[in-house]
């Protein structure tokens, strides 16, 4: 009974550790997965909204800032879509999703556009991040900078690709935003989230986006996985006149995630058809989302709460891992087992790819080295760490591009 009562104080003491290092009201946002919201760009009313201010983990959504953040210097004038980036060891070491890129080689930033969009490559956003801020590291915090600039205030960026990192956060409505802005501020670049596919080093890599090819208006704009965010999907549609924004974020496989938003989308298209109620405006939104709106035995549909591949309510809060806590250790070998047993649908990834997934959130097997934690922004533990930064100034400091963005 003591040592039951003993374990139980350690374990309510690394949860309190918790919400003091991340800010966070409640335990549970780790925990919960799913949140949802739909915005029309034009009129910026929010259509539909769930968990729409929690706490939740972007995965490869992150690549929307990382490119937002790259057709900025673009327009600029600080770098030319010809330009060769430079690849470090560092970004050659990245985990999957990637190109397999060798230090010392070059890619192009037309390339790099291609590969982030289509392949959703790690080791080309480190290479974009470190053309753009010198470091990864850097690069995140001009990432964040802008992220405020833009009205998202409840977003934190650690590195530039989205590979896993408890203290890199977000929100479903600061991700709306993020969309909108791309739109807005890049719409001579939006297009390239509508690629269908992209060839490098003879391969051809398919868009993981699948709703463009299947819902009418779809034009945009990326999808994302890491086992802690479940399967997450930022797009945008427009018909009629009206162009509408809606993210998912937390999706238990992504056929359910597709589905869901694709209904999310048709639910929008639906509500500008029905009359306005002048006594009740919100009544069209209601009946609209009625399938959204109403209570079920599991109210969150295609997003069933997971963690470590298994339904939460058949875990206990308790045993829920807080790898912000601890420092960079080799895993035991039965619990990088244990994470790899769930399955990811083969139609997100090909099955290789999966598989490489899977492994970057687990980590390295047990009888490997591990030089550096997977979704350090900052590689403290690489082993002999030189950051390449390509030739050329990074074109301002951070304080200087928070003075750019805030007028200060």
């Amino acid at each position: 009974m003591r040592q039951h009562t003993w374990g139980l104080a350690i374990r309510t003491l690394a949860v309190a550790a918790m919400l003091v290092v991340t800010g966070l009201s409640a335990p549970a946002a780790f925990a919960e997965k799913y949140a949802s919201i739909v915005i029309d760009t034009e009129t910026h009313e929010v259509l539909h909204a769930r968990n729409a201010d929690a706490p939740r983990y972007p995965a490869s959504l992150t690549k929307v800032m990382t490119l937002y953040m790259l057709f900025d210097a673009i327009n600029a004038g600080d770098v030319s879509v010809d330009e060769k980036l430079t690849v470090s060891r560092f970004a050659a070491s990245q985990a999957p999703s990637n190109l397999k890129l060798k230090p010392g080689s070059t890619i192009s930033v037309s390339d790099a556009i291609g590969a982030l969009v289509t392949k959703s490559a790690n080791d080309v956003a480190v290479v974009v991040a470190e053309r753009l801020g010198g470091t990864e590291s850097r690069f995140a915090q001009l990432m964040t900078v802008k992220a405020k600039s833009l009205g998202m205030p409840n977003t934190r960026f650690v590195n530039a690709s989205g590979l896993p990192d408890d203290r890199q956060l977000t929100t479903a409505r600061d991700l709306a935003v993020l969309a909108e802005a791309m739109i807005d501020d890049h719409g001579e670049a939006y297009h390239h989230f509508s690629r269908p596919r992209f060839s490098w080093a003879g391969k051809t890599y398919k868009n993981h986006n699948e709703l463009l090819e299947t819902v009418d208006g779809v034009d945009g704009i990326k999808t994302g996985y890491t086992r802690a965010s479940g399967f997450n999907l930022m797009t945008s549609a427009k018909r009629d006149g009206h162009r509408i924004v809606a993210i998912m974020l937390g999706g238990s496989t992504s056929k359910s995630r597709n589905a869901h938003v694709a209904s999310l989308v048709e639910a929008a298209f639906k509500s500008y058809e029905l009359p306005a109620d002048p006594a009740d405006p919100d009544r069209r939104l209601q009946i609209a989302f009625s399938e959204f709106n109403t209570t079920t035995a599991n109210p969150n549909g295609a997003a069933v709460p997971m963690l470590n591949g298994k339904p939460l309510g058949t875990i206990q809060p308790a045993a829920s891992p807080l790898r912000g806590l601890t420092t960079i250790t080799k895993a035991p070998a039965k619990k990088v087992e244990e994470v790899v047993e769930a399955s990811v649908e083969t139609d997100e990834e090909t099955a290789e790819e999966a598989s490489e997934i899977l492994m970057a959130d687990a980590g390295p097997a047990a009888e490997e080295a591990m030089e550096f934690e997977q979704g350090d922004a900052t590689p403290t533990s690489f082993v002999g760490a030189t950051v390449v930064i390509p030739a050329g100034r990074p074109a301002f400091t951070v304080n200087e591009y928070e003075a750019r963005q805030f007028g200060n």
